[in-house]
């Protein structure tokens, strides 16, 4: 653990991190009221937080003096990138897939043809953990576009991949 913010004799003192830019009391410490901001949020200040309160001369206090909060930093996915395995040719088996190299929680991934009709994807074909769609005896009206939509509850991305057979 390392302190990050102090309140200490109508002081307050911001220790050398590199949160020190973005965080303070949210409220004059005097309203009693201590909750403190983090500005511009990156995924590295998830983490435990801790806030203790020792009041000057108070031998009665038993351990209730300490406040715990667990923070989780959500991150969009980011911007996938969606790749064809195989060779697609009539009658074959191909593989669409779609990976993003960020987002927390990890984005769960959704395939569908949005041009020339819109069709949506089911297992066993469709994974949605890995961003896979098999594409399984293919014939020429399986071409078209197909979209690959990664999200997670920070955000969505997407790529297309403009299949041919």
């Amino acid at each position: 653990p390392m302190q990050i913010l102090t309140y200490l004799e109508g002081v307050v003192k911001v220790e050398e991190t590199e949160l020190k830019p973005r965080v303070g009391f949210l409220y004059n410490v005097l309203t009693h009221n201590i909750s403190v901001f983090i500005n511009a949020t990156q995924e590295r200040d998830s983490g435990q937080y801790m806030c203790t309160v020792n009041v000057v001369d108070d031998d009665t206090s038993t351990g209730r003096n300490i406040g715990v909060i667990n923070l989780t930093v959500l991150v969009p996915p980011a911007t996938p990138t969606c790749h064809l395995h195989g060779d697609p040719v009539v009658g074959a088996n191909v593989t669409l897939s779609c990976s993003s190299k960020k987002g927390k929680p990890l984005p769960a991934y959704q395939w569908q043809r949005t041009a020339p009709s819109p069709q949506v994807f089911f297992p066993p074909a469709h994974d949605r953990a890995r961003g896979t769609l098999k594409l399984t005896n293919l014939s020429l009206d399986m071409s078209g576009l197909y979209v690959c939509v990664a999200e997670n509850r920070a955000g969505l991305a997407e790529c297309s991949f403009a299949l041919e057979v």
